[in-house]
């Protein structure tokens, strides 16, 4: 949410900074309804001033013994019309918040522009992309192949874009959460959470994914909503709350099941893991001082590139441009993995500085340390990363020539010491 005090100290920049999303001039239609508002409010107040005055008035000529009626039909009259005028800023404040909930946040300065993803900027690389020796497969061939990953019977259960994983690689899928949650809570100081994975219209709203992109997600028939992400509800915990400067960073984590409809998804991915409506994922969120976000969106997306170096698949970081930053991000660092069978870097974790862009939607405010003044709360979330997608670039980078995998030596405590899955 954008803060109107700001386009009215500077409507040009305001607009440039929608330029840059590729929108058109939202300033004049947001002034001109402020206007009308304010304008309305100035003259309900010269009412209700009159109407006071009024009042005392009437009090004053009844004690004296004289006749009030026509200055309590000027005072009705009044009530009348303040009722209008009440009703009137009332639907000028729908207008207003309307508008501004429909447009993304300001990009940061360093945010490359362009159209789309073809204008992204590699930052870095880490890692080679490995000569195999041999024809690579993708995961779903490898997979299938074992008798451990299988989409037949996934539709018939729940239709397209689910999996059911067995035996070996159901266990390397649990062995990928629980090193992350690890790593996150034992080495980088997050606070493991467990969650609802069904949240109600304000925790959404509040982070953005309403009321733009209710088509990308599952209602439900009691009016709640299946998470996207466990961004939704671990942001939200500060929701409506001040939370004392002493007490900030808060660092956040957790595993969840995330749902996605995927409604304009259509055609892109449709074999194997790489896009499902279920899915898993560790989340991590700060709650940070303004300040602070900009170093802290460096510490988490390392914190979610040492993932993949211990997992030993190469990656790159990649900023992203002005077309291809998510609606309620300011900047955003994506980690991309290669994936031998696609030849192709796939992207594995967003990590994203929203600013007080949600903050000001969820109204989570922050109190300095000097006990009296109060600002908002600057949030970020960061995929720590994407269990599924890390299950296929395991299964990608570390598959051997007879189709099996060889496993990542962090995760054999997580394996009951097994180096090696083959076929089932």
């Amino acid at each position: 949410m954008h803060d109107i005090r700001a386009i009215r100290n500077d409507a040009a920049a305001f607009d440039a900074a929608m330029a840059r999303r590729g929108l058109p001039p939202a300033s004049p239609e947001i002034l001109a309804i402020d206007a009308e508002r304010r304008a309305v409010l100035t003259t309900l107040q010269e009412k209700q001033a009159r109407r006071n005055a009024l009042s005392k008035e009437v009090g004053q000529q009844k004690r004296a013994g004289a006749d009030t009626s026509a200055l309590e039909a000027e005072a009705a009259a009044l009530r009348g019309d303040m009722d209008g005028l009440e009703k009137r800023a009332a639907e000028l404040d729908v207008a207003t918040k309307r508008i501004l909930e429909s447009l993304p946040n300001i990009l940061d300065l360093d945010v490359p522009d362009g159209p789309d993803e073809s204008a992204n900027v590699v930052l870095k690389q880490v890692g080679e992309q490995r000569d195999l020796g041999f024809l690579p497969k993708q995961h779903f061939e490898l997979g299938e192949a074992m008798g451990l990953m299988d989409f037949a019977t996934a539709a018939k259960l729940a239709g397209a874009r689910f999996v059911v994983l067995r035996g070996a690689l159901a266990r390397l899928e649990r062995a990928l959460g629980q090193f992350m949650l690890d790593l996150h809570t034992r080495e980088h100081g997050y606070t493991e959470m467990v969650v609802p994975s069904l949240v109600n219209d304000a925790a959404v709203y509040g982070t953005t994914q309403l009321p733009k992109f209710a088509d990308d997600l599952f209602h439900t028939t009691d009016g709640r909503w299946l998470i996207p992400t466990a961004e939704v509800p671990l942001t939200n915990t500060v929701a409506g709350e001040i939370v004392a400067e002493k007490d900030l960073p808060i660092r956040i984590t957790a595993l969840t099941d995330c749902y996605r409809a995927e409604a304009g998804a259509a055609g892109r991915d449709t074999r194997g893991m790489l896009r499902q409506h279920q899915f898993r994922k560790v989340e991590m969120v700060s709650i940070v001082q303004p300040e602070q976000s900009v170093a802290e969106q460096e510490r988490m997306t390392t914190c979610a590139e040492r993932v993949l170096s211990l997992l030993e698949i190469p990656f790159r970081r990649v900023l992203l441009s002005s077309g291809d930053t998510g609606f309620g991000s300011a900047r955003t660092f994506d980690l991309e993995v290669w994936l031998p069978g696609q030849q192709a870097w796939r992207e594995i974790s967003s990590c994203s500085n929203c600013r007080d862009f949600q903050a000001r939607r969820m109204n989570a405010r922050f109190r300095a340390a000097d006990g009296k003044s109060v600002a908002f709360v600057h949030t970020l979330n960061g995929s720590g990363v994407a269990v599924g997608r890390a299950l296929i670039a395991v299964m990608e980078n570390h598959q051997q020539a007879d189709g099996s995998i060889l496993i990542p030596a962090v995760l054999w405590p997580y394996m009951a010491g097994v180096e090696r899955i083959g076929p089932a």
